[in-house]
């Protein structure tokens, strides 16, 4: 009995040890979630979750901390370079996303995958972006602020415009400060409102150029090809002809050996 109630005891206490155990990891996993990323600010919001704000403390890269309820972070005024892929997707809360006042210059595919149901507004205004990557969008609605930026105005940017969900007012916020071609006038204009140009124009003009090489090139191999079976052919009929000339004044003398013979 005694060692029976000893037994009992050691299994209580190994329990209350793994419960225990259990507790404090879920506590720890639930503070790494929602605690706030070093050197930034957070509180929480009206409608519950967080807002974060780590503004202007020369960060160069996104935090990877960030708490999962969060719903507004302000990462604006910065050294953030570039955004890489996935960067905010456990942020399934997020609503409001301000990179704004940064170095940012390339955006990579996928971005800001995870946030397309619930973000609302993005601000990535004066960066350094110029080359627009509709993969970086990808599956985003939101309402953007895309002003301030060096965008070059080019056929890629004219394909990828209409392949984003964002909305269309967001679009106008692209200015274009250089274009490609140069001399296509689009230079401090906002290229949304400006739909009647064309800057795949060259390009196709390009494509077309080149196609009309190769039929060119394909056509002069088979203009070749032709002249040089006719001459060949010509010659070979040439010869067949002069040897043909030649049978009639063998058959001649032929008849005229007949007939000496005969006459003999």
């Amino acid at each position: 009995m005694h060692l029976a109630a000893v037994w009992l005891l050691r299994y209580l206490v190994v329990m209350c040890l793994l419960l225990h155990s259990f507790v404090l990891m879920t506590f720890c996993f639930h503070h790494a979630a929602t605690t706030c990323s070093k050197r930034c600010y957070c509180s929480e919001t009206e409608n519950g979750g967080k807002m974060m704000r780590c503004s202007n403390l020369q960060l160069t890269e996104i935090p990877e901390d960030i708490p999962n309820d969060t719903r507004h972070v302000y990462l604006d005024f910065n050294l953030i370079t570039a955004v890489p892929s996935n960067a905010f997707a456990s942020l399934t809360h997020l609503v409001e996303l301000d990179l704004s006042h940064n170095e940012i210059s390339h955006l990579e595919p996928g971005a800001f995958r995870g946030l397309g149901s619930s973000l609302q507004f993005l601000d990535l205004s004066s960066n350094k972006l110029v080359n627009f990557n509709s993969d970086a969008f990808e599956g985003l609605r939101a309402r953007a602020n895309l002003t301030n930026n060096p965008w070059l105005c080019d056929c890629n940017l004219q394909m990828a415009l209409p392949r984003v969900d964002l909305e269309p007012a967001s679009l106008t916020g692209i200015v274009c400060q250089t274009s490609d071609p140069e001399d296509i006038g689009v230079k401090g204009l906002a290229f949304l409102l400006e739909p009647e140009i064309d800057l795949c124009a060259l390009m196709k003009r390009t494509t077309d150029v080149a196609m009309l090489v190769v039929m060119f090139g394909w056509f002069t191999m088979v203009i070749s090809y032709l002249v040089y079976y006719v001459r060949a052919n010509q010659e070979d009929a040439r010869r067949h002809l002069e040897y043909l000339k030649s049978l009639p004044s063998r058959q001649g003398k032929s008849e005229d050996s007949s007939t000496i013979s005969t006459v003999v």
